[in-house]
Parts: C-alpha cells; sequence; structure tokens
C-alpha cells in the first residue's frame, strides 16, 4: 500500500490526554425514549470528579446507532458544557457509509469534541483496501483527531496491520481502539508506529494484562459502574505498584467480564448502574431489557465491589 498523502490543511494534534480507563458513556433516556439529559449530565460530572481523562460519547455503550443527528449534537454540547476543559469528549462518529461518517465527524467537532472514535465499516464487509480508503476519506475531508475502533466480533473484519501502518501516516490519526480481545497486537506494532500513537483495547476484562505489557487505556464499560476503581486501577500499572493493581483488578475482573461478554453491553450497564442509583434501564430497541438469568449474573459480579465504593478507595490513591 502506498504512504498515506496528507492535504495541506491537515494539523499535527497533541495526544498525550488519551490514557487510562476512558468510559464508554451509556445514554440516557427516559420511559418515553426521549433523551434524560440530566441523568446525562450527572453520569459525564461523575467522571469529571472522578478524574478521568476523557469519556465517548455515542459509541458502542452509549447505543449510538439508534441515535439522531440532532440528538448526538445535543449529547456532545451537553458533555462539553460538563467538562469544561477537565476532561476530553470522544464523540462516536464510526458507520458503513463513508459520507455519513464524515458528516457526524464534521458534527462532532462543530458540537466542540476532542476527538472521534471512528469504527471499521459494519456490514458490507469491506476489502482492506475499501477500509483504508474510508478512513483516508474521513481524514481527509475532516479535521478533528480520530482514533480506529476495530471490532471484528460486531463488524466482520479486523484492521490488518498493514492498514493501521498505512492510516498511521497521518499525524490526524491518534490512537487505535483494539476490541479483538488480545495484547499481542501491541507488542508487535508499537515499534512500527509513531511514538504517539496510543493503544487502547475496549475489553475490561483485559484491562490489567494491557496495562502492564504497555497499553495506553481502556474504552471501559466498568468505568461507568466503578470509576474511582478503574482510576485506582490505571495509577498503580503507571506508578510501580502491580500488586495493588491487581488487588483492584481482582474485584473488578467478575464485572467486567460479564459485561465483556454481554450479548446486550448497554443493557448490561445500564442495570449494572441503576443498582448504584444511576439512572433506569430504558434502552431503545432493538436492545430489550435483559432477563433475570442476565440480572442475576450482574448482580452476582457487583458484589466484589460493594464492599469497597468508589468514595473509600479514592483516599487511598
Amino acid at each position: 500500500m502506498s504512504a498515506l498523502s496528507l492535504p495541506a490543511h491537515a494539523a499535527v494534534h497533541s495526544n498525550d490526554w488519551l490514557h487510562g480507563m476512558i468510559a464508554d458513556l451509556p445514554t440516557p433516556f427516559h420511559a418515553d425514549g426521549g433523551l434524560d439529559l440530566l441523568t446525562f449530565a450527572r453520569l459525564c460530572e461523575r467522571q469529571a470528579c472522578a478524574g478521568a481523562s476523557a469519556v465517548v460519547i455515542g459509541g458502542a455503550v452509549g447505543e449510538g446507532d439508534t441515535l439522531s443527528e440532532d440528538e448526538r449534537m445535543t449529547l456532545i454540547r451537553t458533555a462539553v458544557g460538563i467538562a469544561r476543559g477537565r476532561l476530553r469528549i470522544i464523540a462516536g462518529a464510526g458507520s458503513n457509509c463513508t459520507s455519513r461518517a464524515i458528516e457526524w465527524t464534521r458534527m462532532a467537532q462543530s458540537a466542540g469534541a476532542d476527538a472521534a472514535i471512528s469504527v471499521v465499516p459494519y456490514y458490507n464487509k469491506p476489502t482492506a483496501d475499501g477500509i483504508v480508503a474510508h478512513f483516508r476519506a474521513i481524514i481527509d475531508a475532516t479535521t478533528l483527531p480520530i482514533i480506529l475502533h476495530d471490532a471484528p466480533s460486531r463488524c466482520a473484519r479486523t484492521l490488518v496491520d498493514d492498514v493501521i501502518i498505512n492510516l498511521a501516516a497521518s499525524p490526524r490519526l491518534i490512537g487505535l481502539c483494539d476490541d479483538t480481545g488480545g495484547a499481542s497486537r501491541l507488542a508487535r506494532l508499537r515499534p512500527l508506529l509513531p511514538p504517539g500513537f496510543r493503544f487502547l483495547t475496549g475489553h475490561d476484562a483485559m484491562a490489567l494484562p494491557y496495562l502492564l505489557t504497555g497499553g495506553d487505556g481502556v474504552v471501559s464499560a466498568v468505568a461507568n459502574i466503578a470509576p474511582q476503581l478503574c482510576r485506582g486501577m490505571f495509577y498503580g500499572t503507571r506508578k510501580g505498584c502491580p500488586r495493588y493493581a491487581t488487588t483492584i483488578s481482582d474485584m473488578l475482573m467478575p464485572l467486567g467480564e460479564v459485561l465483556s461478554s454481554a450479548a446486550q453491553v448497554s443493557s448490561a450497564v445500564k442495570y449494572a448502574m441503576s443498582l448504584r442509583g444511576l439512572g433506569n434501564l430504558a434502552v431503545r430497541l432493538p436492545r430489550v431489557l435483559l432477563d433475570e438469568a442476565e440480572q442475576h449474573q450482574v448482580q452476582m459480579a457487583m458484589q466484589a465491589i460493594w464492599a469497597s465504593p468508589d468514595e473509600v478507595m479514592s483516599r487511598a490513591i
């Protein structure tokens, strides 16, 4: 593949902020299906107070595929207003239609987002050349920093190494969210990509080993439920305290495994959060509420963190 040529207006963006446990925020809904912006603002504030570096808006947990353009704009603007510079806003802007992904990325920037996360086109099964052309078109037509999202279980296609290396020639591409569930790519690609390129995993069950092997962060469902515990685990890996990080990981692992394997991650996250008084269970079709067996799995996983609430752990950090 030929090297990615950059448009004249391409800008170099600092990505030092892209690290840590980054909550993939759910989108709260009222019973009638409308956005519950009061609860959404509360969730954003909770992440800011927990010291998060960033949050994802309208991503996989946020049911981005069900949101209208106006709703996306409203959510991003609300998050930007709550953040007030305390954390960065990453907008879910991926689509299997390239022109729509471009439109959503431009909209995210106009609403004040700091970056966009863009998934491999789903359903239409593009070739490797088609994937490169898709992301190249987004990079050439927009100016917002881009994070690639590789989710082969959802998209039926994966990002091969050559594609990532090719696209990373652009300074606009600042990182990869790897949803393949392993860490081998991290070691393989780190020496081949720009020094500032950031590696994130999208699997909470892989969080600790990924961070300990040099990963920069986690796009996390669990961080919605226990942000301070997640922050403690991350800083334990960075401050040379692996036993401390492992202790927290052991507490979070049951929930991480349940959420990582959930058929309906948005429904599972909302149920777990409801157990902590953080919003209701409403989701949009085709998602449905968890059945009793699924609820029981979440309840059992939550038991490991009941004894050590975020407020207690935060005093030890």
